[in-house]
């Protein structure tokens, strides 16, 4: 009855929307890099400023925080206007189907749905990026309140993308007029050197980014058998032939359903064109081509984030030699904002959500319960925080100072010992190698021959 009164194209979408579960609550754990902040903390559904459940971690109550290092990434943001032109694609192709094609609901529905994405959007961060950054830094502050106690200076850092900026900013405000930062409006530098490493490394540039060739095994995968059924299934909802679609096109009406979760909180019609198996193969495209251009695939991926790594524990040398003249720290707080692309190669620089078997085009089901899955790793605001201690009261001097590292707000166990508390001194005896032979200048620098194969890497 409430679709007969409502003009022919939205009763459609009204009728779709009506007999159809919500299906972005089964799929949402699948949208890799562009997943909401809340999959990997549920509980800030409920609660935006919970800290979540108790995160254990065993520092003596004898230590106290004397400097916190976060590398973000950058709230929940648009599309960009490559993948708003895609959508434009399909959606044009679904306008221009015949009228009265009742034997194709899905396809009536779609072309009914209003196309607001506009190319000037371009990876602008969104109102929910706003909140995602506030929200982060009220919780971070509530966390360490002696870090972020009144008259602490804070340097804020990101990279030059308006989005990145504004997300600073963003961060910034979450903390409010109560903290007093140096004025309510700390300078965010702009340092793209730092968080946007990949940008000046030419070897990475010419190799892995502008290489098609280094991107074989999701170009595979986008013509390998499971991506082929998803395209069918798809192309069949749709009532078009498969020619009439690609992997590409498939993939963005996917992302527009994760798009649509995340800046506006509703599940999308285009949703409905996508089981959870579709989801999972869709999701291991993405995480594909992150292990092949970001992650484990080439070294050079991982190898280019040295020099934001060394300059990490640059920092936390120069507290800890402040700290034992007894002076007060510089630099307690130090917050970068970057991008995926900033976070992702420098935990795997650090070894992190490495797998046995590398993600190959063939082996997608001996994969299924893989380590390196992005959305777990990068969603939007995505954080990495080192906390350096000092501990009185302790056994030995090389337990005097102590470091924890945290993950999206979880704490992360470090390789070396399998603890989620390291010494400083031991976590820089495993990282060693990185921080005294990592030279961000020679590992970036090309070739001498010109070579366009990819085995170099």
């Amino acid at each position: 009855a409430v679709a007969a009164m409502a003009p022919r194209g939205e009763a459609a979408l009204l009728v779709l929307l009506l007999v159809l579960p919500p299906a972005s609550a089964g799929l949402s754990g699948y949208f890799g890099t562009k997943s909401r902040y809340e999959e990997v903390n549920p509980h800030l559904v409920r609660d935006p400023l919970s800290l979540g459940p108790a995160t254990g971690g065993s520092l003596p109550a004898s230590c106290a925080p004397l400097q916190l290092r976060a590398v973000l990434r950058h709230g929940t943001r648009y599309p960009t206007a490559g993948q708003v032109r895609r959508l434009g694609e399909l959606h044009a192709r679904l306008l221009r189907r015949p009228a009265g094609s009742a034997a194709c609901p899905a396809a009536a529905a779609l072309a009914a749905w209003p196309m607001w994405y506009e190319e000037s959007l371009d990876g602008r961060l969104a109102p929910q990026g706003r909140r995602d950054m506030e929200q982060l830094a009220q919780r971070m502050a509530a966390r360490f309140p002696a870090l972020f106690a009144a008259r602490r200076r804070l340097a804020l850092a990101s990279s030059s993308k308006h989005r990145c900026l504004q997300s600073g900013a963003a961060f910034r405000r979450g903390l409010g007029p109560t903290l007093d930062f140096g004025g309510d409006e700390v300078e965010v530098e702009v340092n793209d050197s730092l968080m946007r490493f990949f940008d000046h490394c030419a070897k990475f540039v010419a190799l892995v980014e502008e290489n098609d060739a280094a991107m074989c095994q999701v170009n595979a995968f986008k013509e390998g058998p499971e991506m082929k059924k998803v395209l069918e299934k798809v192309a069949s909802a749709l009532c078009l032939q498969a020619e009439e679609l690609n992997a590409d096109l498939v993939q963005v009406a996917f992302l527009t359903c994760s798009y649509e979760l995340a800046i506006k909180n509703v599940t999308s019609p285009w949703c409905s064109l996508f089981s959870e198996e579709d989801a999972k193969v869709l999701e291991y495209l993405n995480d594909l081509k992150q292990y092949w251009k970001r992650g484990y695939g080439y070294d050079i991926n991982s190898r280019s984030s040295c020099i934001l790594f060394q300059d990490i524990f640059q920092h936390l040398d120069k507290a800890v030699e402040e700290s034992k003249s007894s002076k007060p720290i510089s630099s307690p707080l130090i917050v970068q904002v970057g991008h995926a692309e900033t976070l992702q190669p420098l935990l795997a620089l650090m070894g992190y959500f490495k797998d046995d078997e590398p993600l190959l085009a063939n082996n997608y089901a001996q994969h299924t319960q893989r380590k390196f899955r992005s959305g777990r790793i990068v969603p939007y605001a995505a954080n990495l925080v080192f906390v350096l201690y000092h501990c009185d009261h302790v056994n030995a001097s090389q337990e005097e100072y102590q470091v924890q590292l945290l993950l999206n707000e979880k704490l992360l166990s470090f390789h070396h010992s399998n603890e989620t508390v390291s010494t400083y001194a031991d976590l820089k005896d495993y990282y060693k190698d990185i921080l005294e032979n990592c030279h961000f200048k020679e590992e970036c620098e090309l070739p001498k021959v010109n070579i366009t194969a990819v085995d170099e890497l």
